[in-house]
């Protein structure tokens, strides 16, 4: 639903520029209920709804927001910009709604953020038309030079790239009369760039530009509405690549080029190829396994005189060049990201890891001892972040693999849950087991999911180094996880890593995980059929990348359910 601050709340300058007698406000907002001709782009047919993955399809909004780093994006892409504005710092934050930060339920237009919206608007407008080589960019050599005729090709042309389709009469008819309205608002200054400013304004505070408008092609066919071209190639755009669709993309939508289930595969893949890919996939990994956690980390100096406090920085940049490598060089997927040996390592991390060699700040590639790591649990990001200032652990390394890789379901801890105490056991483990294990209160959760998972990386001390001992003691990371039904026993972390990369649960994660940050909104009972088709098909050696195309060329990617009534 568009927020009803968005709908009520209006600003002097927007009351300004719409006048008596222009209400564009009005306009726009009764196009996002579908009253105003028909702004879901009635441009050509829809992907026909079925095929493969099945009919189901799960209820979402026809009106997701875009993220502060779509925005962004997509500002500095519409307006031709070298760059991000970084207008976006200043917005009213949005709260994390699940993993990903795409959420769309937890995406509203706050009175705050509206606000926010109008200023940015005002001061891109100012910015880009106060510089003429800006203004050239957005405002072609090509243009008419007729006034009216100039007037209108520019809002055709501006407005089709800002509301990611063709604007309807009735649309670009009042956005040419705002346009004429420049001279009158910005006194003194040129005509034309007066005009483009005041389009602007009104277009970068406008819910088709706010908002990804998904009403569909036509009517429900079999129970589903298939997206229009110009809808479809707005999902590709930011789900791929976080920003609207580019140029070339906008005319594959307008001659019907995204029709077929098999065209929008295609294309898919190509647009994986662009390097806005890789920042996409990158942010998915790094929201996913809660890089934010490596940073502001507090280690006993004394017993870890090898960790400094920029190693954060390094422990994050080492997990994205590892995930960049392992899913764009490698055309890999999750066994590869769960098993690789392949690791970035500066000066920083290669003294923890204990790998030979001359290195500096910047990073090499290396191959880590195959009895100590594999792949991204063994990493020192992973392990330094689940650790105290002393000691590994165990309990939140089990909890983040339960949840994050496995998407176990576990319950809350209870009221009265402590800390580890210190004790006068020996080991970690022993420490864990005797306030967790058995014959205590946590015997049940603990005892067969979190500390097995956790027990598995007890080589790793605080900053994620390996060990043998631990307080004088043998380490003993072996233990039983129980996947499809069945435990399995393994030795250490890197046995633990091979199982879970053989695992139906951990392959059905993953794809569960990019369902839900394709999508922007959390699993449900119709994606299961799907969730599980992707998740065998990951287990058999299918790439990240491959999941994606797969994703994005499914049924419930390319229509959507009717809306309910109210």
């Amino acid at each position: 639903m568009i927020s009803p601050a968005y709908r009520l709340t209006t600003s002097s300058r927007w009351r300004r520029l719409l006048g008596a007698q222009l209400s564009v406000a009005a306009l726009l907002i009764s196009g996002c209920t579908g009253t105003a001709g028909d702004p879901g782009g009635g441009d050509g047919d829809g992907v026909i709804p079925g095929g493969p993955t099945g009919p189901e399809v799960a209820e979402r909004s026809m009106f997701p927001r875009l993220t502060h780093a779509q925005w962004e994006n997509t500002v500095r892409d519409l307006l031709r910009l070298d760059d991000r504005p970084g207008l976006s710092a200043s917005f009213t934050s949005d709260p994390l709604g699940g993993v990903f930060d795409n959420n769309e339920a937890a995406l509203l237009v706050t009175p705050g953020l509206w606000g926010d919206y109008q200023r940015a608007a005002e001061e891109l407008a100012a910015m880009v038309t106060a510089d003429q080589g800006k203004l050239g960019r957005i405002a072609p050599a090509d243009l008419p030079d007729a006034p009216e005729a100039r007037a209108q090709a520019f809002v055709e042309r501006f407005g089709e790239r800002a509301f990611r389709r063709p604007l309807t009469d009735e649309e670009r008819d009042a956005y040419v009369a705002l346009f004429h309205r420049g001279e009158e608002l910005f006194e003194g200054e040129d005509p034309f760039a007066a005009g483009v400013r005041a389009a602007l304004e009104a277009f970068l505070q406008s819910p088709h530009f706010i908002y990804r408008v998904e009403i569909g092609a036509g009517p429900a066919e079999g129970g589903l509405i298939p997206l229009g071209g110009h809808e479809i190639a707005t999902r590709l755009a930011y789900t791929l690549w976080n920003t609207m669709p580019s140029d070339a993309l906008l005319e594959a939508a307008k001659a019907g080029e995204l029709s077929t289930r098999e065209a929008v595969r295609a294309y898919a893949g190509g647009m994986l190829d662009d390097l806005r890919a890789r920042e996409v996939v990158g942010a998915f990994h790094r929201q996913l396994y809660d890089y934010e956690q490596y940073h502001d980390l507090n280690k006993d100096q004394a017993l870890y005189p090898e960790f400094v406090p920029e190693m954060g920085d390094d422990m994050q940049r080492e997990a994205e060049l590892f995930v960049d490598h392992v899913v764009f060089d490698e055309e890999g997927g999750l066994t590869d990201l769960l098993t690789a040996r392949t690791a970035f390592v500066n000066d920083h991390l290669a003294a923890v890891y204990g790998v030979e060699g001359d290195f500096s700040g910047e990073f090499k590639r290396v191959e880590l001892d195959e009895g100590e790591r594999s792949g991204l649990l063994t990493r020192l990001g992973f392990l330094a972040a689940k650790a105290t200032a002393r000691q590994p652990d165990s309990i939140h390394r089990g909890v983040f693999v339960n949840l994050r890789i496995l998407c176990a379901t576990l319950p809350p801890p209870p009221d009265d849950a402590t800390s580890l105490p210190p004790g006068e056991l020996a080991t970690n483990r022993e420490r864990v087991e005797a306030h967790t294990g058995k014959g205590t209160c946590g015997a049940s959760c603990h005892g067969l999911l979190i500390n097995p998972a956790g027990f598995a990386f007890e080589h790793y001390d605080a900053i994620g180094k390996y060990r043998a001992t631990d307080n004088g003691a043998p380490v003993n990371s072996a233990d039983a996880y129980t996947f499809g039904g069945q435990p399995r026993s393994y030795a250490d972390a890197v046995e633990f890593s091979q199982l879970l990369a053989e695992s139906s649960e951990a392959h059905g994660c993953y794809a569960e995980r990019w369902l839900e940050f394709t999508h922007g909104r959390g699993a449900r009972a119709e994606d299961r059929a799907l969730v599980e088709e992707l998740g065998e098909a990951s287990r058999g050696g299918a790439s990240t990348k491959e999941l994606i195309v797969r994703i994005v060329s499914s049924t419930p990617f390319l229509a959507r359910v009717p809306a309910e009534a109210p």
